[in-house]
């Protein structure tokens, strides 16, 4: 029997803690909440349940989750976001495998609810993610966003067959300043690693998100979602590389 504990970041996060806590409860011996100071009633919807709730101040994706998993009592651990849930047959997945013994890491396949709508084309389906995994030989990597986790190659991997549900946006709104934050942040990135970036680049590179995610990737199979994601993705791209060349011109 092997035990697990769950590890969830937060920061106003008061749509979406409940579900995720509910599909963790029965399934995970210990859930761990490292959270930013949420102004919100994340804090209040967590001490309904029988967690771990800690406030620290906001250190970034990794380091933060890095935290958490500092933080648990046992040997395996599942990193989920705070939007995300296990779906019925992943929590019957992970249930049954407790009881043996885990090996290796596990990952696990993200379809994500857009706006009420579960997409299953735009490059966003399939999307496997290492989410399971010991906590003696595995950490988030340093990157200042979308961070990866990083093990020791001698590691087997295997992939789960239940689905981790991610309610990602409840807006078109949410959806384009969510991706605006994410590419000034990947654009600190790239420079940060030295990554140049061309006068057309913004134009060329969001033209071509747009044709992938939309044409390339049967986005329009999505229907209208799917023309959505490829407009803000597309927009994204062009700011990405724009704040890049200004980054650039500055310093």
């Amino acid at each position: 029997m092997t035990s697990i504990s769950a590890v969830i970041i937060t920061f106003n996060e008061e749509l979406n803690i409940r579900r995720c806590i509910e599909s963790l409860i029965n399934v995970v011996d210990e859930i761990i909440v490292v959270d930013s100071f949420s102004t919100d009633q994340t804090k209040a919807i967590c001490d309904q349940y029988p967690i771990k709730f800690i406030q620290i101040d906001w250190m970034g994706y990794s380091q933060t989750k890095n935290y958490g998993n500092s933080l648990t009592s046992h040997n395996y651990i599942l990193s989920i976001d705070a939007d995300e849930a296990l779906s019925r047959e992943l929590q019957e997945e992970i249930k049954l495998i407790k009881k043996g013994d885990l090996e290796g890491v596990y990952a696990i396949n993200r379809i994500t609810n857009y706006c009420g709508k579960w997409i299953y084309h735009s490059g966003w389906f399939p999307d496997w993610k290492f989410r399971l995994f010991p906590k003696r030989s595995c950490k988030w990597n340093d990157s200042i966003v979308h961070e990866e986790l990083e093990f020791p190659s001698l590691l087997r991997n295997k992939r789960m067959n239940g689905l981790l549900e991610h309610y990602s946006y409840h807006s078109f709104k949410q959806h384009q300043e969510k991706a605006d934050k994410y590419s000034i942040l990947t654009a600190q990135k790239y420079y940060n690693q030295n990554k140049k970036s061309g006068v057309l680049s913004p134009f060329f590179s969001s033209i071509a998100r747009f044709l992938s995610m939309y044409v390339i990737k049967l986005g329009f199979l999505d229907g209208y979602s799917g023309y959505k994601i490829a407009i803000i993705s597309a927009k994204s791209n062009y700011l990405k590389y724009k704040e890049l060349n200004r980054l650039y011109k500055n310093n």
